[in-house]
C-alpha cells in the first residue's frame, strides 16, 4: 500500500506541483514589475484610470488595506503623533516668535480654531498643556530650542515615511540621516502650513466682526462679514488640500515623485477625516461617559482616539492612490482589465511576456 511520501513523489503530484509552480511565478512576477513600475513612473494624474473600473479599485483597496494592516499603523502613528504634537507646536510658536513677542499667546489664540474638529475635552488639555510648556520660557529660549522641538516632532512624519513605503510596496533607501533630515524639514512645511491655516481664519473672523460693527448698514456688514467667512473657508480647504499632498509627496521613498495637487485618495481621505472628526465630536457631547470609565485620562483617552482616526484617513487616501496607479500600470503591462485581486496574470500571458 503506498505511502504519503510515496504518493507525494507521484508523477501526478509532481506535475500538479509543477503547475502550482509556474502559475504562482508569473504572478509574483508580474506583481513586483507593476510596483516597480509604479515607483519609477508615476502617473501624471491619478483622476484618470484609462479604463479601470472604479469597483476595481474599490475592491483592491479594500484588500491591500486589510493586507497592509493599516488599523494597527494607524494606532501607531496616533501615538506617535501624540509624541510629537506639543514639541510640533512649541516649534511653531517659535517660528511666529521671530515677527511677534507675544507669540505664545497669539499662538494660543490661533490653537482655539482647532476646536472645529478636536473634541472640546482634548483641545482643553492642548491649550493647557502647551499654556503650561511656553508660560516659564522667554521667546529667546523657545527660539534656541526649535532644532530640539523639530527632531522630537519629526518622530510622526518618520513613522508615515515607514508607513507609505509599505502601501507603495518600496523599501527605504535613503541614509538615516537625510530620513531624519527630510523629516525635520517636512515637518517644518506642515508646521507653516498648519499654522497658515489657522491665521487664516483667525484673520477672516477678526475682518468679518470689524466688518459687521462699522458697517452703516447692518445688512450690508452681515453679507459682507459672510463673504470674508466663505473666502476663509475655500483658501483654509486650499491649504487642508496642500497638506495631504505635501505628505504623500515626500513620504515614499518611490524612485520618482510627480505632485499632484488633489488625488482621489487626498479628497476621500480628506472627506472621510472631516466626517469622522464631526461624528466624534457629536457623540462625546451626547454620551460623555468616559470620563466616569476613564476619570483624569479620558481627555488623553479622547486625544488618542481623534489621532488614530487622522493617520487612519491618512492611510487610507494613500492607499486609494498606490491602488489606483498599480491597477492603471497593471492594464498598461498585461492590456487586460486588472483583477479586482491583485496582480495576476491573465490568460495567454507569460512571464516574459509581463
Amino acid at each position: 500500500m503506498p505511502t504519503p511520501e510515496m504518493m507525494s513523489d507521484s508523477p501526478s503530484m509532481q506535475k500538479e506541483n509543477a503547475k502550482d509552480h509556474s502559475l504562482t511565478k508569473p504572478a509574483d512576477f508580474l506583481r513586483q514589475r507593476i510596483w516597480d513600475r509604479v515607483s519609477a513612473s508615476p502617473l501624471r494624474s491619478l483622476w484618470d484610470l484609462q479604463g479601470v473600473p472604479a469597483m476595481v479599485v474599490v475592491k483592491r483597496t479594500f484588500s491591500s488595506f486589510q493586507e497592509d494592516n493599516l488599523l494597527s499603523r494607524a494606532a501607531e502613528l496616533g501615538y506617535y503623533f501624540l509624541f510629537a504634537l506639543f514639541p510640533t507646536l512649541v516649534s511653531a510658536s517659535s517660528i511666529l516668535g521671530l515677527a511677534a513677542r507675544s507669540a505664545s499667546d497669539i499662538y494660543g489664540k490661533l490653537l482655539n480654531y482647532l476646536a472645529l474638529v478636536v473634541p472640546h475635552a482634548a483641545m482643553g488639555l492642548v491649550l493647557e498643556t502647551f499654556n503650561q510648556t511656553t508660560a516659564h520660557s522667554s521667546g529667546g529660549k523657545i527660539t534656541f530650542g526649535l532644532a530640539a522641538a523639530l527632531w522630537s516632532a519629526s518622530v510622526g512624519f518618520t513613522a508615515i515615511q515607514d508607513t507609505l513605503n509599505m502601501v507603495y510596496k518600496v523599501k527605504e533607501t535613503r541614509p538615516y540621516w537625510k530620513v531624519r533630515g527630510a523629516a525635520m524639514l517636512v515637518t517644518l512645511l506642515l508646521s507653516l502650513i498648519i499654522t497658515s491655516l489657522l491665521a487664516t481664519l483667525f484673520g477672516a473672523d477678526f475682518s468679518a466682526r470689524y466688518v459687521e460693527h462699522h458697517m452703516t448698514r447692518p445688512s450690508f456688514g452681515l453679507v459682507a462679514g459672510w463673504t470674508i467667512r466663505g473666502i476663509s473657508w475655500v483658501v483654509a480647504a486650499g491649504l487642508l488640500i496642500l497638506l495631504f499632498a505635501v505628505i504623500y509627496y515626500f513620504a515614499p521613498d518611490v524612485k520618482n515623485k510627480r505632485w499632484h495637487w488633489l488625488t482621489p485618495g487626498g479628497a476621500m481621505g480628506i472627506a472621510a477625516w472631516l466626517i469622522a472628526s464631526i461624528v466624534l465630536r457629536i457623540y462625546l457631547h451626547y454620551f460623555d461617559s468616559y470620563s466616569l470609565t476613564y476619570g483624569s485620562l479620558g481627555a488623553v483617552i479622547i486625544l488618542l482616539t481623534w489621532f488614530y482616526i487622522t493617520g487612519l484617513m491618512l492611510l487610507l487616501g494613500a492607499e486609494i492612490n498606490s491602488e489606483i496607479a498599480a491597477a492603471v500600470t497593471e492594464k498598461k503591462l498585461t492590456g487586460a482589465t486588472p483583477s479586482s485581486q491583485g496582480a495576476v496574470p491573465p490568460a495567454g500571458v507569460s512571464a516574459n511576456a509581463a
